[in-house]
């Protein structure tokens, strides 16, 4: 970090440390919060300006992309090895996996890709232990599957605040925040709710640090972090998926426990031996589901029904969803579809581009020659 800037936030972490937090105060801990945020956004740009070329050279493929990520030696080579039959290397010492090793799932039709990542260690956010490069990695995902093990709880707080200081927002929605700048004006405030966290004095407080003159309009019950993020540029809202393994290694009792303080903080969890292969059919079914991916068996005209093969894609696709993964043709030359299956209303309703699509749903599409 650019020895100016460090010295700017760490002044300012100060000031807020030292500031009694009452009614009085929470205006001016706002806009340090979000001074502290723009700063760090400069240095993330400066610091992407400078790394062109780095990072793993790991190029997205399937119908998803998910992300094994934890600290070294938890398992995650030997789990990447069970769900995919990938060759990533297994050793009982610290950073056996050197760089991205990618492996194909295949389930219920669809090509899952899972990334292992190489160990995050404390500090990774910071640059510490290829930290940068794994934490770039994970923001390209479409699901970060979170890897501890029994014994080390506290390994998830890390992971965690390592995630969090890239940037990086798990389980949560981009917060409903529209900012229209213009000429002059000043910044002005509207809410389509009852706020329980901010005011407008408060917003005006935070806004000012990144904008001058704005129409701020907030449509969700939303916190400062969350506000301050929304002012922020490199903000990447992936879901998660704890991953407790070693489960052979630890009582019913302690697992129970564990498990209810992860599912207490907004994530879904689950319990596997990468080892023995206990768990991981639920693991399968439980990353598909993540994924929100749905199977559409695609008919043909005047043949018959695809079921080896389906078309995967995401919860709520449309028609041209389809027609655009298919073939541009489909889209250019489309005429009408027909489905049948859940999204139907009856048997075989004929629709077109903007229907929306249902898991096992039989679609034909019939374009214009």
């Amino acid at each position: 970090m650019d020895s100016s800037i460090e010295d700017q936030i760490k002044k300012i972490e100060d000031e807020i440390f030292d500031t009694q937090k009452n009614k009085a105060t929470e205006h001016h801990i706002g806009k340090l919060k979000a001074k502290i945020a723009r700063l760090k956004d400069e240095v993330e740009k400066r610091k992407s300006q400078g790394v062109k070329g780095k990072g793993f050279s790991i190029k997205k493929s399937g119908d998803a992309t998910v992300g094994i990520i934890g600290f070294p030696s938890i398992g995650k080579s030997t789990l990447l090895n069970k769900l995919t039959g990938a060759s990533s290397k297994i050793g009982d010492y610290d950073f056996t996996t050197l760089d991205a090793i990618p492996g194909i799932m295949k389930y219920k039709g669809a090509d899952i890709q899972l990334l292992d990542l190489p160990g995050l260690i404390k500090g990774a956010s910071e640059g510490k232990g290829r930290g940068r490069e794994i934490l770039s990695a994970v923001r390209n995902v479409d699901l970060a599957m979170l890897m501890i093990d029994a014994q080390h709880l506290d390994h998830l707080d890390l992971i965690e605040n390592e995630l969090y200081g890239a940037g990086l927002r798990l389980n949560q929605k981009t917060p409903d925040v529209a900012v229209t700048k213009k000429g002059q004006g000043g910044i002005t405030v509207n809410s389509t709710l009852k706020l329980s966290y901010l005011n407008e004095d408060l917003i005006k407080s935070i806004a000012s640090e990144f904008v001058i003159n704005a129409d701020i309009i907030v449509r969700g019950d939303i916190s400062e972090d969350q506000l301050i993020d929304s002012f922020s540029k490199n903000r990447v809202y992936v879901p998660a998926l704890v991953v407790i393994n070693k489960k052979d290694l630890a009582d019913k009792k302690t697992l129970d426990a564990i498990i209810l303080k992860i599912k207490e903080r907004g994530l879904n969890v689950l319990t596997i031996s990468a080892t023995t292969g206990e768990g991981l059919s639920k693991l399968r079914e439980e990353i598909f589901s993540q994924l929100k991916l749905i199977r559409i068996y695609m008919k043909p005209v005047g043949k018959q029904i695809d079921y080896e093969e389906p078309l995967i894609l995401r919860k709520d696709a449309k028609v041209e969803d389809a027609c655009r993964k298919l073939h541009r043709d489909f889209k250019r030359k489309f005429r009408y579809a027909t489905v049948s299956g859940p999204s139907a209303k009856h048997t075989v309703q004929k629709v077109g581009l903007e229907h929306t699509l249902q898991d096992e749903d039989i679609l034909t599409i019939v374009t214009w020659r």
